[in-house]
């Protein structure tokens, strides 16, 4: 393998960026489609985790095996997915502009309340309360296993880690519930809107934070990970954090708040 004289990697031709770009462009749609009952996202999603876990295959090779990864780089990396987390940040600011502009001052059309008249909500003690612990105590798992793994002390890392990953699907599970059980749906004035727009999307953050922590735990079963590729592990990290912070902004908000 020629050696490079720079600190910079020059990525290869790949297929996958713009197929990912495409696939997410058809899952947008997917999501709009998915309010009139339409299955094309399920379709789009597993699609886009089939090419992802590609991508992702080919950039744990230049890592582990033909080293071109050097510590410069994994500091671009490292910065990148801030840049990412910031965007996304942004996204749920949006979203969170748009509920506090219609509650603080609610319309006439919705009876001058907030909630309007007949909105019946789940009160925040009850399944909202339980998804936030289950939530937290994923985040602290997760946490764990990248402290064992620093410490070198690998004896429980793989049980923290699907124990947190497990908690994680056990969050979508109850959500799912919640929306099934819930007297609200996504035609109920913008209250509904805002609710389902912001839970659906942190649950989409979720599902996307799991592939994440899946693949870590994948690369940590096969023991994959060296001193100087675990880098992709404590980005799971810090987006499943994110995925905890957000989802206690919605359950102040939204939940306690509101009601």
């Amino acid at each position: 393998m020629m050696m490079n004289n720079h600190f910079f990697h020059l990525v290869k031709h790949s297929p996958w960026p713009i197929l990912v770009a495409l696939n997410l462009i058809n899952l947008i749609l997917g999501v709009v489609k998915l309010v009139y009952n339409n299955s094309f996202f399920f379709f789009f999603f597993f699609t886009t985790v089939l090419i992802v876990s590609q991508w992702w295959r080919d950039i744990i090779r230049e890592s582990l095996y033909e080293g071109s990864r050097s510590l410069k780089i994994n500091y671009i990396i490292g910065a990148g997915m801030i840049f990412f987390i910031v965007s996304e940040v942004w996204l749920f600011v949006s979203f969170f502009w748009m509920y506090f502009y219609f509650s603080l001052s609610p319309d006439m059309n919705l009876g001058s309340v907030w909630p309007p008249y007949n909105m019946i909500q789940m009160s925040f003690m009850d399944i909202p309360m339980l998804n936030t612990l289950i939530l937290l105590m994923s985040g602290f798992f997760v946490t764990w296993t990248h402290y064992e793994l620093t410490m070198n002390k690998f004896s429980n890392v793989t049980s923290s880690l699907i124990m947190s990953i497990l908690l994680g699907f056990y969050f979508l599970m109850i959500q799912s519930y919640e929306y099934l059980n819930s007297n609200l749906s996504f035609n109920d004035s913008v209250f509904g809107n805002s609710f389902f727009i912001l839970t659906g999307f942190h649950g989409l953050h979720v599902m996307i934070g799991l592939i994440f922590l899946s693949f870590m735990m994948i690369q940590l079963i096969k023991k994959s990970f060296s001193l100087m590729n675990f880098h992709g592990f404590e980005y799971s990290i810090w987006y499943w954090h994110f995925v905890d912070v957000v989802w206690l902004c919605l359950y102040l908000s939204i939940y306690w708040w509101s009601m």
